[in-house]
């Protein structure tokens, strides 16, 4: 892999190679919104793309067909529209059917409600986007004096028409008419109540199952243990009330499966001391079945016993990234995710390394979108600075940027404080020049303020100062324009001074007699007159032999009554050769 390469995604164009994480972002949202661009032309305008022949033939690349074939009142019509998922048609037919007394069967009839619990009796996008283009069209046609009437408002915090399982909705309707229900009818009212929000809907519902003496199947009592926390508020009572669903399963005969056991970790995340006291009989109890856990029930485990990472030690983590790292893992789970930032909150270089080579093993890496990829290795990047010999730093640095991420203005600030702590302040120009500027990071203050900081704070030797005084006259450039909708960077006192300072001691003593203008007799003027400012702008003025600057500086001195100016007018005597006119 080359380190110096973006994202494989942006290879197609490099106009849009990213400079950030931020630019990255949204390049890859672009992309995104540019497929389902395209999407959207061949489903609206499958007549443009009538060519359904092909050499080879890939039946993926064809366009679907979506518009109804079977005309009339039926069943069969009925079953076309419930396979294209159009919630509103399907719904009218339904009632034309009963209202006519054609019987409908139940196998139709639960898979109309399959459909109206997944979209939640809500309409298919299509629908909508079909009634928005009505809704366009009818507005055209309205009086520019209709339009000016004011709509009416829903009250403050009414919910709106279409949020969440309706009361009454559809899905209820039908499942009360159905003259014969089985148990699929209920688990999906059951299920489809879980995911639009009505968990305590779904518990009576589960109550009138077993009313009924109907068995519930294993998705069914997945989605009621994961919404066991929001029918009970206390941890114990949640505990409880999980154990009652497994309880049932074993009397009615369910085999739990992985995403059983997931549901139960999950709901542990939320009951506190209990969930850290049961959660490792759940993953013995998995190991009993001979059920391997997948990544999203090691992530359930990690967030039971590291939700506050200061109060656990990191043996259980250790134990479960050496798990881990042995296995390629393949998705089982809608929440399977490579979690592990607790690694480097715990500070453990150990185990971070750990982590690392965990996601380089087969496609573990899958599992990090690029966003929390970035997360990830900035984490991990900040801890290296933190703990790790500054060769380690670079060389992982070198490796890492841009093609795994992309630096934050947080891992810049690391990495200046691991340079100022491994003694290696002469790489800080590479830094500005190959970093800092080049990742859009050249106008954030608490950056340029670290590193005027950092390079003015010892003498160096002359090539390095050399070097420096470019950094600080590029700064200069940057506070004195803005750049394209942007006002230009203020200046501090203590940053004009730095900026003297790093030009005095490379020789440059015009560069160093730099005021923003308006600001000589400014606060910022006087902290830029700071004592050793003016003895670094003197020592430069002696070597450049020019006494005329020196006596500007003492005039600079006194207009501001510093105590100094009587000092350096002395030396100003001592080490200058003055005409009588300018003693």
């Amino acid at each position: 892999q080359d380190p110096t390469a973006a994202h494989y995604m942006f290879q197609d164009d490099p106009f849009l190679m990213p400079r950030n994480a931020a630019n990255s972002r949204l390049f890859a949202l672009s992309k995104e919104s540019g497929r389902n661009a395209a999407r959207y032309i061949i489903k609206h305008f499958p007549q443009y793309f009538d060519k359904t022949f092909a050499e080879p033939d890939v039946p993926c690349l064809m366009p679907e067909t979506l518009t109804p074939q079977t005309e009339g009142v039926s069943e069969e019509a009925l079953k076309e529209r419930i396979c294209l998922r159009r919630v509103k048609e399907s719904v009218d037919l339904f009632d034309q059917l009963v209202q006519a007394g054609t019987p409908v069967s139940l196998e139709t009839t639960n898979s109309l409600l399959d459909l109206l619990c997944f979209c939640g009796d809500k309409e298919s996008i299509l629908e909508k986007e079909e009634e928005g283009k009505e809704g366009m069209e009818e507005a055209e046609e309205i009086s520019p004096s209709e339009q000016k009437a004011p709509k009416r408002q829903l009250p403050r915090g009414s919910p709106s028409p279409w949020a969440g399982w309706r009361e009454d909705n559809n899905a209820e309707r039908i499942f009360k008419i159905m003259p014969e229900r089985n148990a699929h009818s209920y688990c999906t009212m059951i299920r489809g109540m879980v995911k639009h929000g009505a968990p305590a809907k779904a518990y009576d519902m589960y109550t009138d199952m077993l009313n009924e003496r109907h068995k519930a199947d294993v998705h069914t009592f997945n989605v009621l243990i994961a919404a066991v926390p929001q029918l009970k508020d206390r941890f114990l009572e949640r505990w409880e009330l999980a154990k009652v669903f497994l309880n049932h399963m074993a009397q009615q005969g369910v085999q739990p499966n992985l995403l059983t056991f997931n549901a139960l970790l999950k709901t542990l995340r939320k009951c506190g001391g209990v969930g850290r006291s049961m959660s490792l009989l759940v993953i013995k109890e998995m190991e009993a079945l001979d059920i391997e856990p997948s990544l999203a029930t090691y992530d359930h485990l990690l967030a039971v016993f590291y939700r506050g990472v200061h109060l656990h030690s990191s043996g259980i983590i250790s134990e479960v990234l050496d798990d881990v790292e042995k296995r390629s893992f393949t998705a089982q789970d809608p929440d399977d995710v490579l979690s592990g930032m607790q690694c480097c909150e715990l500070k453990d270089i150990r185990l971070a390394y750990q982590l690392n080579r965990a996601m380089e093993t087969g496609d573990n890496w899958r599992f990090m979108d690029m966003e929390r990829l970035n997360a990830y290795w900035s984490k991990f990047f900040s801890l290296l600075c933190m703990m790790e010999q500054i060769d380690v730093v670079l060389k992982w640095y070198k490796e890492m940027s841009p093609s795994l991420f992309y630096p934050s203005a947080r891992n810049i600030l690391d990495l200046l404080q691991a340079l100022d702590a491994a003694n290696h302040l002469d790489m800080l120009p590479s830094v500005w020049e190959a970093d800092m500027k080049q990742l859009g990071f050249s106008r954030r203050p608490e950056l340029l303020d670290e590193l005027l900081a950092l390079m003015s704070r010892d003498q160096h030797p002359q090539e390095v100062q050399l070097a420096f005084a470019t950094c600080a006259e590029d700064i200069r450039a940057v506070h004195e324009q803005g750049g394209k909708d942007q006002a230009p960077v203020q200046w501090t006192g203590s940053t004009l001074g730095q900026v003297a300072l790093l030009f005095s001691r490379a020789g440059r003593i015009q560069d160093a007699w730099y005021w923003p203008p308006g600001q000589e007799q400014s606060a910022i003027g006087l902290c830029f007159c700071s004592e050793q400012v003016m003895e670094e702008f003197l020592t430069c003025a002696k070597q450049a032999s020019a006494p005329e600057e020196a006596i500007k500086l003492v005039k600079l001195a006194a207009s501001f009554g510093l105590p100094s100016s009587q000092r350096l007018k002395s030396r100003t005597k001592e080490e200058f050769e003055l005409s009588e006119e300018q003693k």
